[in-house]
């Protein structure tokens, strides 16, 4: 193929070079003006900068000498800055700065040559003061002033930029230290010894707290191409930081750490950083994720982040390494016009002993050892917007295929089939061994249970016990939208399973891993029916909490009514069910004669009609047994006078859930469990009017009366 020949006049190029060579001929003056001015545009230009520094952050800036040294490189000494009414925050000896000289003329800093020459950083919190207060200033004020101008895409690409610009092609840094001091009982030092940039190569050697540890940062920066791979070792150890021990009781440490850059671009309207970032032998120790030492031996993240115009989301092309297993997360957070939560796991169906085996080491001790054949696949789905709580969507299903457990971990997940002994805790101490067989005289096995307690504790505790196989997702869904419009956990969606494993397999720390243990446990249980469910209430039954020191049907029955649990009446039944969700309060519910105080009535009305629905008691028109409900005799004498005003919410269980005490009956049971929570009328305030002395006393005649109850028990 032969393009055509193109004919331009010769006055047309004459022009062109003319107009070109004028071009250079001003750039070339331009330049040299500039180069004998440079001096005095740069006292120019830095008097503005600390002009700036001072009123717009409030910052001292001082530097001693500063001058060009070569065509775009300036030399400092001397420098400091200190923000006002604040501790010094840095000084600097030496610095040498160079920019790239094209990329200026479009108005762009980008940096080509640091040189840092002893110096130091000094960061200081003092109770709620710090000499960082003035970046969050300034962040919150121009927070302001762009909310409604840039979009999160745009903030996160130009702040992005403006990173990557400031990683220069060659750096050398000596003798940098960093100090951080926490309120005078947390220090942290790290002096950079040595820390240099060679053509994208990068290498440092950090110094913590002196020569507790040697640290180095390496690997390969290419800001232009917005590419980064880095990693953090240390010498002979693992990294670790006993400040995070001292300030937040936290132990955290690994052998290495990487994070890898891979590219970073609009694609459409939304910004996209691809990356990736991996750890090895992760350890972890916190009094609320677990009792003892998480390990994870080997973890990566294959993540693609986007950034829209009002959201930021981990996109479901990412993936989780854990050793072998793989999980597909979607997050996402929409911050306006409302706030919204969303989260997808898509595990896909894969073998189940390599799922085992990927869970963190002391996660679930439980199931350590534990062999199981077979595949599984998870999936879950979150959705809740903040302007519509009540619409919460969640959903979570574990898949078996073929899975069968070959061998037992630490615990025997069917103990429970046969006679054991079942030590309660309270506050983390046990109380007694209590053993769950005929042995005992007060177990009592399920076909002795008066059905008026057996159905009044299943209709307000768990409905659908017998068909559920350890949860019920609309309870779940439900507790999420109550507590998130509360603000605070105050209703759970634990079934009659999941209390039975809670309170018979696991220890009653209140730990994250405890909880995810719990589920798993109860999905083994449930799903491989490795106990029948008739056998599960009954040990419910014989274990349950219902009162100071009072478990188990058995007890509760003799000590309340001085009966058997075959004898309960409906009455009766209904009010042991009623205690159940905070036990330690049952007495205050008594009037001195031994009755029922009258709050209770609606209760009885509403879970006895809801009974009756059922066919499981007759219709009672006279409030279904409340007022044949009446305390035994030899208990009487130690209820405190209907006048005492006592505060119930320091009798709470440690996974309080607050009984249904309401003059107005709810419209639905789901509504009476999980809709917003009425003010306990049982918990009457202690008299803010009275001395604490008077407080004192008055705490002091109860654990008293406590302590007869205790013995009252034994008659």
């Amino acid at each position: 193929m032969h393009l055509p020949k193109i004919n331009i006049p010769k006055k047309y190029i004459k022009t062109g070079a003319w107009v070109l060579g004028i071009f250079l001929l001003l750039l070339i003056i331009g330049g040299v003006i500039a180069y004998t001015k440079r001096e005095a545009l740069l006292t120019k230009m830095m008097a503005k900068a600390i002009t700036k520094a001072e009123n717009d952050y409030g910052l001292d800036v001082k530097i001693a000498e500063y001058g060009f040294n070569g065509l775009s490189t300036v030399h400092m000494k001397n420098i400091s800055v200190v923000p006002k009414d604040r501790d010094t925050l840095t000084t600097i000896n030496d610095m040498t700065i160079g920019v790239k000289l094209f990329p200026l003329i479009f108005g762009d800093v980008k940096l080509s040559e640091i040189n840092l020459n002893v110096g130091k950083l000094n960061v200081v919190f003092r109770d709620s003061l710090s000499n960082l207060d003035f970046i969050l200033k300034r962040k919150k004020k121009d927070s302001t002033e762009n909310k409604t101008k840039t979009g999160l895409a745009d903030l996160a690409h130009n702040l992005l930029n403006q990173v990557l610009y400031k990683i220069p092609d060659n750096m050398k840094i000596t003798d940098f230290l960093l100090n951080v001091n926490d309120n005078d009982t947390a220090k942290l030092s790290f002096l950079t010894t040595k820390a240099t940039i060679d053509d994208g190569d990068l290498n440092s050697t950090i110094l913590v707290n002196g020569t507790e540890s040697t640290w180095h940062i390496n690997g390969t920066v290419k800001p232009g191409k917005k590419q980064l791979d880095i990693m953090l070792f240390a010498d002979n150890k693992k990294v670790e930081l006993p400040y995070l021990d001292r300030k937040l009781r936290a132990k955290l440490s690994f052998d290495t750490v990487r994070t890898e850059m891979k590219n970073a671009e609009f694609s459409g309207d939304d910004f996209k950083i691809s990356g990736s970032w991996s750890i090895k032998n992760l350890l972890i120790n916190h009094p609320k994720i677990a009792a003892n030492d998480i390990v994870v031996s080997n973890a990566k993240i294959d993540a693609d982040m986007l950034i829209g115009k009002n959201f930021v989301a981990l996109d479901s092309s990412s993936t989780v390494f854990l050793q072998k297993a793989t999980l597909h997360p979607y997050l996402k957070y929409t911050l306006s016009p409302n706030k919204i939560y969303e989260v997808k796991l898509r595990a896909p169906e894969q073998d189940a002993q390599e799922i085992l085996t990927a869970f963190p080491q002391g996660l679930f001790e439980s199931l350590d050892g534990m062999q199981v054949t077979g595949k599984i696949r998870y999936d879950l789905d979150f959705y809740l917007d903040s302007s519509l709580p009540d619409s919460v969507k969640f959903n979570s299903s574990l898949t078996p295929t073929n899975f069968k457990i070959l061998k037992w971990g630490k615990t025997d997940l069917q103990k429970i089939n046969g006679d054991f002994v079942y030590t309660p805790y309270e506050r983390g101490k046990p109380m007694r061994d209590i053993l769950i067989g005929p042995a005992n005289p007060n177990y009592t096995p399920l076909s002795e249970v008066s059905s008026n307690f057996k159905n009044a504790i299943l209709t307000s505790e768990d409905p659908s016990f017998f068909t559920h196989k350890g949860f019920v997702q609309e309870s779940i869904r439900k507790s999420i939208a109550v507590n998130f419009k509360a603000k605070k956990f105050v209703r759970g969606g634990s079934t009659i399973s999941m209390q039975l494993v809670k309170n018979v397999f696991l220890s009653r720390q209140k730990t994250l891993s405890r909880k995810a243990e719990e589920i798993l446990i109860v999905w083994l249980i449930e799903n491989n029916r490795l106990v029948s469910k008739n056998r599960m209430l009954e040990v419910y039954f014989n274990i349950i909490e219902m009162g100071q020191n009072i478990y188990g049907i058995g007890e509760a029955t003799r000590y309340y009514f001085g009966k058997k649990p075959s004898d309960l009446n409906i009455g009766e039944g209904i009010f042991l069910a009623n205690i159940v969700p905070r036990p330690k309060i049952a007495l205050y519910k008594f009037k001195d004669d031994g009755g029922l105080k009258d709050y209770l009535y609606p209760y009885f009305k509403f879970i006895g009609k809801i009974m009756a629905g059922r066919g499981l008691t007759a219709t009672d028109s006279s409030g279904y047994g409340f007022y044949n409900v009446r305390l035994r005799e030899g208990l009487r004498k130690y209820l405190l006078p209907d006048s005492t005003k006592i505060d119930t919410n320091a009798f709470d269980n440690d996974d309080p859930l607050p009984a249904v005490e309401t003059h107005d009956a709810p419209k639905s049971l789901f509504d009476r469990i999980f809709g917003k929570q009425k003010k306990d009328t049982t918990a009457v305030k202690t008299d803010t009017t009275k001395t604490r002395k008077e407080l004192r006393q008055e705490r002091r005649e109860q654990r008293k009366k406590e302590k007869e109850q205790e013995k009252a028990k034994q008659l």
